[in-house]
């Protein structure tokens, strides 16, 4: 089997997520990589060449591709139980991980409610909320509160509560209206303003948002400290300090959508204990497995467990599933990656490597088209603009950011920007050495996008 073979068989029988096959097609000028195996950081295709992953395979990708932990705990588990039902049923790898992921989450979360993917989490949420005001006689609570510029995922819910138009406009008429306030988006801070400024003043939006709609509102959602599909737009801890002591003030539910940014990529654990604060939903996936097996979670609290404990009569229960809930594999896959996080010094060594990372791009912040260099943790981007002085975008049909992408291949980086934003969200097995690749690929490239 070779790269070009596959490749056509692909594209006469698939298609891909979140692509316009057009671009792969006869007429089209972007290359289809056919991956043979992955090792550490690298992915290799069937003709030999090698790729950095420099974005963790959408995120997910903690320890590396083809990591000998979590391999060895999926080959054993595969000799034990490939999966059984979770109604009525139970076994150890769930039972453990729950436990696991209790003790190293924010108290109070107490229970786990396990889904397939990330935006079956948001789903599992919003419907627990709502669900919960219903048990507990308010049925008139049914709306939900987001922030502009905001991905939850591309189920119908969770695009509901999402805010970035490339995904959601086409489906609006499906969708259950949601009220959306202004992100405290650091990127948007005016002269003398640091980012916790921007975090306190965009609060306001909030603020009124909460006192005219409490009595209607379920919950507010958001991703905390990065919007990551939306550009990688970055705030400050602050936003999540106000928010929480808000939504208790108002009897409002807190839902923190960690999908892309749990498990170490902000620098903590999780992201919210930065603020410090602690949500009445915490929703997983991701990294959860490391990268392995589709898995996610819902944590939450035994206040909101209670209120669906009751009498079968009563009607109260949480009749939610997934045939695949609580998987043993993917349980077993995630088991081995927090015994990784136990094992090693893993976020004291992504703080080297964040700290490396930022001193490597730098030297992009003084380039004429680069609007603005930003960071948290082991996320990084870097935003194009046509004018710097103004921040004027370039066209978004232009499609700069895909001379990037392009670029990258040939030097041997995938590199998969987000529009105009090009970012590095690497595996944490990565070297000083390889970030410094990665930077000098995507200056090369950033020359070639604005040149074009």
């Amino acid at each position: 089997m070779d790269s070009r073979t596959l490749k056509r068989r692909d594209l006469a029988a698939l298609w891909h997520p979140c692509t316009q096959m057009k671009d792969y097609g006869e007429e089209g000028s972007l290359p289809l990589l056919a991956i043979r195996r992955g090792e550490g950081v690298w992915l290799e295709d069937f003709d030999g060449r090698r790729y950095l992953d420099a974005i963790s395979s959408w995120w997910v990708n903690l320890f590396g591709h083809a990591n000998p932990v979590i391999n060895a705990a999926i080959r054993d588990q595969l000799d034990e139980l490939e999966h059984v039902i979770l109604a009525g049923c139970t076994h150890e790898p769930v039972v453990q991980l729950s436990e696991r992921l209790i003790e190293k989450t924010p108290e109070p979360l107490t229970r786990c409610f396990f889904a397939d993917n990330g935006s079956a989490a948001v789903e599992v949420a919003l419907k627990m909320s709502f669900h919960y005001w219903k048990n507990r006689g308010h049925p008139e609570k049914q709306r939900f509160i987001c922030l502009s510029n905001s991905y939850h995922g591309e189920t119908l819910g969770a695009l509901a509560v999402g805010a970035v138009e490339l995904y959601r406009s086409t489906y609006a008429p499906l969708m259950m209206p949601v009220i959306t306030v202004p992100a405290p988006d650091c990127f948007e801070r005016e002269a003398g303003e640091t980012c916790a400024d921007v975090a306190r003043r965009q609060f306001a939006h909030m603020e009124r948002a909460l006192a005219e709609h409490a009595d209607e509102t379920c919950a507010v959602i958001v991703e905390p400290l990065v919007q990551c599909a939306g550009g990688m737009r970055m705030h400050d801890p602050e936003y999540l300090r106000l928010l929480r002591a808000a939504c208790d003030r108002y009897d409002v539910h807190l839902i923190a959508d960690e999908i892309a940014v749990g498990f170490g990529r902000t620098g903590t654990m999780f992201a919210c204990e930065q603020g410090p604060i602690s949500p009445d939903f915490l929703c997983l996936s991701k990294g959860l497995t490391g990268g392995y097996l589709p898995l996610a979670v819902v944590l939450t609290t035994d206040e909101v467990y209670d209120a669906f404990y009751d009498d079968y009569e009563r009607l109260n229960a949480f009749l939610h599933s997934h045939s695949y809930t609580g998987n043993p594999l993917a349980c077993r896959a995630a088991l081995a990656t927090l015994d990784i996080f136990d094992r090693e010094p893993v976020l004291e060594r992504n703080r080297e490597l964040a700290r490396h990372m930022g001193e490597a791009l730098a030297p992009l912040r003084e380039h004429p088209h680069v609007a603005e260099v930003r960071q948290t943790g082991m996320i990084a981007a870097v935003e194009l603009v046509q004018d710097k002085s103004a921040r004027t975008p370039f066209p978004w049909q232009e499609r700069r950011g895909l001379h990037i992408y392009r670029h990258g291949l040939t030097r041997g980086a995938l590199l998969r920007p987000l529009g105009n934003v090009s970012y590095l969200m690497p595996p944490y097995v990565i070297t000083p050495e390889q970030i410094d690749f990665l930077v000098e690929v995507m200056r090369e490239g950033i020359e070639r996008a604005v040149r074009s």
